[in-house]
């Protein structure tokens, strides 16, 4: 027995996400972490899930270890479930600055206004220049 809403097995499943279990073509995620002078920038692309935990994780205690100021660029982000949203939690909760979220693409926008985690975090339009050059001579780091 199936609903109206649930494909056959002839039938694709459609959507942004396949929730359910389904397949879907959406975006691995991915985070990196970029150490500059004056601040820290974790850049956030594709679907930011349960299989980015791990790697979300690295990247906060990355960000936290450099003590900066800390901005989470989000403009790929293609999705977020409650791992995104407890990681954007966990960092302005844990840095000492508030932190910045960047270029914020709607579905995030949503996320952040229906938890309220986007009241613990300032969210800019524009991403701005970005030193690449800690004075450790560090660049981009995968996390």
């Amino acid at each position: 027995m199936r609903d109206g809403n649930s494909p056959t097995q002839d039938e694709p499943v459609h959507g942004a996400r396949a929730a359910t279990g389904g397949t879907s073509d959406a975006e691995p995620g991915t985070v990196h972490v970029i150490v500059g002078a004056e601040r820290t920038r974790i850049v956030l692309a594709g679907e930011v899930d349960a299989d980015l935990a791990p790697e979300l994780h690295e990247a906060g205690t990355e960000a936290e270890k450099a003590g900066l100021p800390i901005e989470v660029d989000a403009h790929h982000v293609t999705f977020m479930d409650s791992s995104g949203v407890a990681f954007l939690a966990r960092l302005s909760i844990r840095s000492a600055h508030r932190v910045r979220l960047l270029r914020v693409p709607p579905t995030v926008q949503f996320l952040l206004e229906v938890t309220r985690i986007g009241d613990l975090l300032d969210v800019v339009d524009e991403a701005p220049d970005f030193d690449t050059l800690s004075p450790e001579g560090d660049g981009l780091h995968p996390a």
